[in-house]
């Protein structure tokens, strides 16, 4: 939904996305969802508030993003903390999610990933490997050729799951091949 504008009220109180992230960690919990991310971000010239959430099983439908983005929406409108208009998008973070927080790379410690960097290394921008450790300034991963390399969080422009969709993991061929 279009917001016309607004006061300034709630906006002194941080950025955007963390302000509106509060706003909808208790939402998320009351719906039985976790909050994956909140980013607001301007594309031309359009303001975009996005919430992306998860369920601890996966599979987030289109009937739990309609239900966040309609408590969402009305708590918006109560608490007003974004002064320009936006749209508001609710949806899932998708198979390919990028890791932004510690709780993201905590729960999906092991998995393959792929480091997107500002400047190669190694000869590469991306680097694909299993995720094997992280802290506040720093990201391993061990490649398919057993090497751990480390990355800082300043070289990295964007950390995703990488879902590697082998026929051996989803039963064979596809009408597709």
């Amino acid at each position: 939904m279009a917001k016309k504008g607004g006061s300034k009220k709630g906006a002194g109180s941080g950025n955007t996305a963390a302000v509106c992230y509060r706003l909808a960690e208790s939402v998320a919990a009351e719906l039985g969802f976790m909050l994956w991310d909140v980013r607001f971000v301007r594309e031309g010239p359009t303001w975009y508030l996005r919430i992306y959430i998860d369920k601890e099983d996966g599979g987030v439908s289109i009937d739990d993003c309609v239900a966040m983005s309609h408590r969402m929406d009305k708590l918006l409108d109560e608490k007003d903390p974004i002064p320009q208009a936006y749209c508001l998008e609710v949806c899932s973070p998708g198979i390919e999610r990028e890791l932004t927080r510690p709780e993201h790379f905590e729960r999906f410690m092991g998995w393959p990933v792929v480091v997107r960097l500002f400047h190669s290394a190694e000869g590469d921008r991306e680097i694909a490997g299993i995720l094997s450790g992280f802290d506040d300034n720093e990201i391993a991963v061990i490649t398919e050729e057993e090497k751990e390399l480390r990355f800082t969080r300043k070289e990295t422009s964007s950390v995703r799951l990488l879902e590697d969709w082998d026929e051996d993991d989803y039963g064979g061929d596809s009408e597709n091949e």
